[in-house]
This record gives C-alpha cells, sequence and structure tokens, in this order.
C-alpha cells in the first residue's frame, strides 16, 4: 500500500511539474504557429505557393521538431547537466571543468560560450516583440481598419508587461501551465480541423517530401530555411529551465503535449493552404473561419505575453550568473518571491530590454520584418551550444571520439546550415540581434578583462597577510572590544581598510576576521561546503566563502555557518570595513581608451558590495582607495 502511495505521489508531482513547464519552457516554441507559415511563403522568399511546396515545407518542420528539438535538446543535451543546472552558462561552465584550467582550449571555450550567452540577450529581446505583434496583427486579418493601431496596441500591452515586472510572478505564474495547456490543446483541435479537410497532408510526415524538396529548389529552399527555423525558436529554453523543473517533467510535456499539438498545428496549416491558397495572407488566424479571429488574438495574446514572461525571466536568470561569474558588474537584484529563490527582477536590466523591445516594434512595424531578425540570434546560440556538448560528451563524460563527432557533428551540421541560411538576412533586419549580441559581448569582454587588470594591480602590491600579522604583532596595537570583518580579495594580500585603520585609528579590534568570497563555475555550492576558516592566531581567522554562479550571495547568513567551525558572531558587536575601489585608467597600459572608458563607468556604477552582499547597512564603515589600469 505504500509503495501505490508513493507511486501515484510520484506520478502526481511529475505530472504538476509537467504542467508547469508547459507554461514556462514552452511559451516560445509554442506560438511559432502564429508567423512561421505565413513567413516561409513570404513573397520575398519566392517560394511559389502549390502542393509540393507545402508537403515539402510541412515535411521540413516535422522532421526539424523531431531531429533538433526531439533528439538533440530532449534527448541528448539535457544530459548534460551541470549539477541539476542547464543553459548555456552552465553549459560553458561544465564544458571549462571538463577541459581543465590548464587546457589551451580553456580560454577558446570560455569566449565561445561568453558569446552564445551574449547572442541570448538579442534573442530575448526579439522573441517579446515579434511574438506580441503577431497575436495583435491578428485584428487587422479580422478588419483592415485595425491597420494603424496594431503596433500602438502592442507597444502598450508590452510596456504593460515590463511595468508589472516588480512584481514577479509567484501569484499569476501557476496560471500559465493551465493557460499554455488550452493553448496547445487548441492548436491541436484547429490542426485536426482542418488535416480532416485535406487528410493526404499526413503524407509531409515522409521525410523524403523534405529532401525533394531542397533537391529542387535548391538556392530557394535555402533562402526557405531562414523562415523554417522560426519553428524551432525557443528550443535552447528547454535546457535554460531544466534547473526549474528538472529533465523528466521537460521530456513528459514535450512528447505528450507540445510536440503533438505543434505537429498537428502544422500539419493542418498546410491542409488549410491546399484548400484555400489565399489563406497564406494570415494561415493560423483563418484555420477556424472569420468567427474565431477575435477569441485566437485574445488567447493568442495571453499566449504570447506568457511567452515574453519566460524570456524575461531568463534574461534575469543570465545576468544574475553573468555578475556571479563575475563578466557583468554588481545589479541591483530583487527577490519578487520568499518561497521561490530563482524568482527575481533586475531593474537596471528591465528597463534597458523595454527600451529596446518598444524601438524594435516601432522600428521594424510588423513581425514579418521582425522574423527577417530573429533567426540569426536563435541559431548562433543553438550552434554554440552542439560545440561546447562536443567537449562536455569527449572530456567530460570520456565517450569514444569517433561517437562524439558523429553525434555532435550531425546537429553542428543542421546549425551551420539553418545559421548560414539566416546569415544571409543580416541587412534585411538579422543586423539587430547581432549588434545586440556584439554589445554584450563587448561589454561582458571589457568587466572581465578589467577585472584582471585590477587583480594584476592588487597582486603586484600586495603585502603578504601572515607576514604582516607576524610583524605587526611584536609590537601589538590597542584592541578594543568587537569583531572587525574585513572583505579581502582572492588577490589581496592586507586588505587597504585595515592599513588605514591602523594608520588613523591606532587600533585593532578584540576578534578580526578577513572575510574572502570565491565565485565557482558551479551553479551550487553545498552549505555544507560554503565555508571554511582557518587560525591565524592573535584572535584572527582567515573566512573563505565560497558561492556557486546560481548560489543567492548573502555574508551574514555564511557567517552564522562558521558556528559550526566554533567562530560565532554578535551582530550588534560585529563591524564590516570595506574597501570602495576608485578605478583611475592609464591610458599608456591596459585596454584600448574607450574599453577603459567603458570598464570605469560601469564600475562606478555598479552596485554597492554591502548591499549586494546583504551586509547590514549600519554596520559598515566603507575606506576609499584607488586602483591604476
Amino acid at each position: 500500500m505504500q509503495l501505490e502511495n508513493h507511486q501515484d505521489h510520484t506520478k502526481s508531482s511529475l505530472a504538476a511539474l509537467s504542467l508547469a513547464a508547459i507554461g514556462i519552457v514552452y511559451g516560445d516554441i509554442g506560438t511559432s504557429p502564429l508567423y512561421t507559415i505565413k513567413e516561409v511563403f513570404s513573397p520575398e522568399h519566392g517560394l511559389e505557393l502549390n502542393e509540393f511546396n507545402i508537403f515539402g515545407v510541412i515535411s521540413l518542420i516535422c522532421w526539424g521538431l523531431i531531429i533538433i528539438v526531439a533528439l538533440k535538446y530532449v534527448t541528448l543535451i539535457l544530459r548534460a547537466d551541470n549539477r541539476g543546472e542547464g543553459g548555456i552558462m552552465a553549459l560553458t561552465a561544465l564544458a571549462l571543468e571538463s577541459v581543465g584550467k590548464s587546457s589551451k582550449l580553456h580560454l577558446t571555450l570560455f569566449v565561445l560560450g561568453l558569446f552564445g550567452a551574449a547572442l541570448f540577450y538579442g534573442d530575448g529581446v526579439i522573441t517579446p516583440a515579434v511574438s506580441v505583434l503577431s497575436a495583435i496583427e491578428g485584428l487587422e486579418v479580422a478588419t483592415p481598419a485595425f491597420g494603424p493601431y496594431v503596433v500602438p496596441i502592442t507597444v502598450v500591452v508590452i510596456v504593460a508587461l515590463y511595468a508589472v515586472q516588480y512584481k514577479g510572478t509567484a501569484g499569476i505564474g501557476n496560471w500559465f501551465g493551465p493557460i499554455m495547456l488550452i493553448w496547445f490543446i487548441a492548436l491541436a483541435v484547429m490542426g485536426v480541423y482542418n488535416i480532416a479537410k485535406d487528410p493526404a497532408i499526413i503524407g509531409a510526415l515522409n521525410p523524403m517530401h523534405s529532401i525533394r524538396f531542397m533537391q529542387v529548389h535548391g538556392w530557394v529552399a535555402f533562402l526557405a530555411l531562414g523562415a523554417v527555423v522560426l519553428a524551432f525558436t525557443g528550443a535552447e529554453a528547454l535546457y535554460a529551465d531544466m534547473g526549474h523543473f528538472g529533465s523528466q517533467p521537460i521530456r513528459t510535456a514535450w512528447f505528450f503535449v507540445v510536440f503533438p499539438a505543434l505537429g498537428l498545428n502544422y500539419l493542418g496549416q498546410g491542409a488549410l493552404l491546399i484548400v484555400n491558397p489565399a489563406a497564406v495572407s494570415n494561415p493560423f488566424y483563418q484555420q477556424l473561419g472569420a468567427w474565431s479571429i477575435y477569441p485566437l488574438v485574445v488567447i493568442s495574446a495571453v499566449a504570447t505575453v506568457i511567452a515574453s514572461q519566460a524570456t524575461i525571466s531568463g534574461t534575469f536568470s543570465m545576468t544574475k550568473q553573468a555578475i556571479s561569474l563575475g563578466i557583468m558588474p554588481r545589479m541591483q537584484i530583487i527577490h519578487t518571491s520568499a518561497k521561490e529563490i530563482g524568482q527575481i527582477y533586475i531593474p537596471a536590466v528591465n528597463w534597458a530590454q523595454l527600451v529596446v523591445v518598444v524601438a524594435a516594434v516601432i522600428g521594424f512595424g510588423s513581425s514579418s520584418n521582425l522574423a527577417s531578425a530573429y533567426g540569426i540570434a536563435v541559431t548562433g546560440t543553438m550552434l554554440v551550444t552542439s560545440l561546447l556538448t562536443f567537449f562536455v560528451i569527449r572530456y567530460g563524460w570520456k565517450y569514444n571520439p569517433l561517437l562524439c563527432f558523429l553525434a555532435t557533428g550531425f546537429f553542428v551540421m543542421i546549425d551551420l546550415a539553418l545559421f548560414s541560411a539566416n546569415a544571409l538576412k543580416i541587412f534585411h533586419g538579422g543586423w539587430f540581434p547581432l549588434v545586440l549580441g556584439v554589445v554584450m559581448f563587448v561589454v561582458m569582454m571589457t568587466w572581465k578583462r578589467g577585472r584582471e587588470l585590477v587583480f594584476n594591480n592588487l597582486k603586484k602590491h600586495a603585502i603578504p597577510l601572515n607576514d604582516f600579522l607576524e610583524s605587526l604583532f611584536v609590537s601589538p596595537p590597542q584592541r578594543v572590544a568587537g569583531t572587525a570583518i574585513f572583505l579581502r580579495g582572492e588577490a589581496d594580500g592586507v586588505p587597504h581598510a585595515l592599513l588605514h585603520n591602523l594608520s588613523h585609528n591606532k587600533i585593532l579590534h578584540e576578534r578580526v576576521i578577513f572575510l574572502t568570497l570565491h565565485n565557482q563555475e558551479i551553479p551550487w555550492v553545498p552549505v555544507a561546503d560554503r565555508v571554511q576558516v582557518t587560525d591565524l592566531g592573535h584572535n584572527c581567522f582567515q573566512v573563505d566563502v565560497k558561492y556557486g554562479f546560481k548560489n543567492e550571495p548573502d555574508i551574514p547568513k555564511a557567517l552564522d555557518l562558521c558556528a559550526s567551525k566554533g567562530l560565532t558572531f554578535e551582530p550588534l558587536e560585529t563591524s564590516y570595513f570595506i574597501s570602495r575601489q576608485t578605478i583611475v585608467s592609464k591610458p599608456e597600459r591596459g585596454m584600448a581608451l574607450w574599453r577603459e572608458w567603458l570598464f570605469v563607468t560601469m564600475s562606478r556604477n555598479s552596485r554597492d558590495a554591502a548591499d549586494y552582499y546583504r551586509i547590514p547597512t549600519n554596520r559598515v564603515i566603507e575606506v576609499g582607495s584607488q586602483v591604476e589600469i
């Protein structure tokens, strides 16, 4: 009986997680039917609307969903978890760990992963813009009179979406799964309805249709791939959200709900175009006739908002990971839920992304124009994921070299083909996400290089801590009651704050703690391994705190863990001494002058260390220091 109850509980948990995954993970790829078929047969691609081409395109889409999503992501990539976490950052960290820091490939893989992450930011801007705009364009299908209002309405919806981000999704997030389940059911029902009008479309499941399509049309078919890829956008989210749901619920949701619904709807749209070629202007909204357009606009708008929410949340999560890994400056991070640790809000990212998304909607003006800009960032990230996966399975999992080359090489070839097809659209809007990606890449590389220069400068002028303490206690200064905690970087010797305190106040606290934070290239550092205490003598201690890039930095909580090491703290008797570094640019060395200016600007506007690490503000003493780069 107990075993049966456990199995029932496991099944119910899997069902609940799978439903949640439908709402969060599959919003982007789930709204692709809104615009994919319309874009494939757009006049600019030069693809004639006939039965042969319809069968070929539908076959390409269905087999793309099988090969790229089901085989590559759901079957292979989901296995490459970094201590339960997924996403381009986690995969990069796993690849770096697999090859080792001493490997010549370490820097190359780091830069490659960083570029993939940068492209994610470009994708994060295009997704809300094209999804919401394509949904609102249904009003124009209902009556051309709505045409001039499509862009303004889209802007209002997007502004409202970003304006409520500070509230988080703790309340409404529970509705995402059921709403998206209704969406996928609607896709399936519409698909079956139209397949019934021309059941022969089921023959498109034969892969020979896609092969013959590519053989016959050659260059035109290659151009069409740039639009076909729109059916696979959002595949990266399967991997990125693995840490929230686990691989099994994501797989269950895909095979039992999402893939059948998408497959049926694409087949249905193909049947619709064979029966009614005039529907090519917007096949999604013409699947059920004029009576259904307004209801479809409503449910489509809701579905695209949910898809956009997942992308926005993903951008917040990516930024937090980048900050933890030291490749972006500290920013204000607000936790929007007391129960869900992963629900965060980053104001600077939110408002910056809103400005760019609104600019994209107004600048491009239609989902067709935005679709030209869409694929290149997505396919770029997919290609980077495939390349990084090779190093994980070859050097991390120690698989046979031939198997590794065959497994990942197959997917790399497909990704290269899709990326190349989209590269042809660079001058037709594809430049937009690329520019965004390059900007983010430069920002992250500049911050990383600037930190290295600061590290090297501090290391060069560092006074060894042990030698200093030994000489200090030959003739010790006066000691006063209380505990002093000096934040000390990994490269630092004696903290500047301690030297200034001794120089000006001529005193030393009764107990002195040197606190060093170590950011690890892994998602989580277990609580048991979080803190290490070293007794330096004379009631002085070195405390090392380790955080993964998904851990929440909280120094007071970390200090509470020291109790098991024999070190306890009284908050009201503890003072924190922090060195506030002022970065000074030296043109004759370091980076290019414009990069030094960028780094100095970011450094001066980064979030205060005490605030970021949740140190009580009334217990902080800041001491200024100047560092040249």
